[in-house]
């Protein structure tokens, strides 16, 4: 969701200027903001990440930054390491990366420090190695907000299949740890089956399926990922005979993570209950924002920005916390969200 204020507004109109005098806390250092940009799109199998490559490609035509031609690392660490190294030798003097594997891309964040090319890292934080900025969401609200939703709506009692993202990504770390300890302190009557699967839609259904057979009393489920877990979840559920609507006996309270049209227009059918937006538009606006400032030598405060979010420090940089509201029937057609505005464009 945009939360710009007027003074937000006029800085993201000033985004495709050439000399962009900066509207976020910050200050310019006498750079040039002249040079290409490396961007490489983690996947191209989320539908959450095909939006924020269509935001992308928007404010790259906008004349945001100039960039190379993108690559897509497809989830693979080694894919990501050799498009970067791709990146430089082409002459790139920032990139921007979505690091799936957020502890194996250490060594190359610091062969690019050591080259002086700032990075931007979306949707992830880095374990280690220096960033110029984090452009992500709070994870850990997503897990906390979805416990709440459905410790809620299942009055404290039931049992919660919950499928887990990477561990091996902050994302699915903090959304697990902080649903975990939520459920744990606010709602311990409540029996949680956490699933890891690796971001993939094919495990996530094998393993709902397993549970459902030894408890067909799951009354809640959490999708930490939309773009991914949706569409199996659903046709599974369909299958069985579980899919109820909303409000009818049986109905399985579903919350997932993304935003996405496709979770809209299933909280719209009454087949799944909320879902938390993450901001695809946002995701591309500030990566391309943060990497037009990184040329011009600009730095940053952790502190309040103009945008609606909070710049924190992290060990390795500082992270720019954008808001990530949550979505249910009541304001599921609101027009100032990301997927809703972009089903007005298809």
């Amino acid at each position: 969701m945009r939360l710009h204020t007027t003074a937000a507004v006029a800085c993201a109109a000033l985004l495709a200027v050439a000399t962009l005098a900066g509207c976020n806390r910050g200050s310019s250092a006498t750079a040039g903001t002249s040079g290409k940009v490396g961007i490489d799109l983690p996947r191209a199998d989320s539908d959450f990440w095909n939006s924020y490559a269509q935001y992308l490609n928007q404010g790259i035509k906008s004349g945001v930054v100039s960039a190379l031609p993108l690559s897509n690392s497809q989830n693979d660490i080694g894919k990501l390491v050799a498009n970067v190294h791709a990146f430089t030798d082409q002459g790139a003097k920032a990139v921007v990366i979505a690091p799936q594997d957020t502890g194996a891309i250490a060594s190359t964040l610091d062969e690019l420090a050591a080259k002086k090319v700032p990075v931007i890292s979306v949707d992830t934080r880095p374990d280690k190695g220096k960033v110029y900025m984090v452009v992500r969401a709070d994870n850990r609200a997503y897990g906390t907000k979805a416990c709440d939703y459905l410790g809620q709506q299942l009055k404290g009692q039931g049992k919660v299949v919950e499928f887990e993202g990477d561990l091996s990504s902050i994302n699915g770390r903090d959304r697990s740890q902080a649903f975990g300890d939520c459920m744990k302190t606010k709602y311990p009557k409540i029996q949680v089956f956490a699933l890891p699967t690796n971001w993939q839609g094919d495990v996530a259904s094998a393993k709902l399926q397993s549970v459902l057979a030894q408890h067909p009393d799951i009354n809640g489920i959490y999708l930490q990922a939309g773009g991914v877990f949706l569409q199996p979840t659903l046709a599974l559920l369909q299958q069985k005979g579980l899919l109820k609507p909303v409000g009818t006996t049986g109905h399985i309270t579903i919350i997932s993570n993304d935003g996405i049209p496709q979770e809209y227009d299933a909280i719209r059918a009454g087949k799944i209950d909320a879902t938390i937006s993450q901001p695809a538009d946002l995701y591309a606006e500030y990566a391309l924002y943060y990497a037009k400032e990184a040329l011009a030598g600009k730095t940053f405060q952790p502190g309040s920005t103009d945008h609606g979010s909070t710049i924190v420090a992290i060990p390795n940089g500082l992270e720019d916390q954008l808001p990530a509201p949550l979505v249910t029937k009541a304001n599921v057609d609101d027009p100032k969200l990301w997927a809703n505005q972009l089903q007005k464009k298809q």
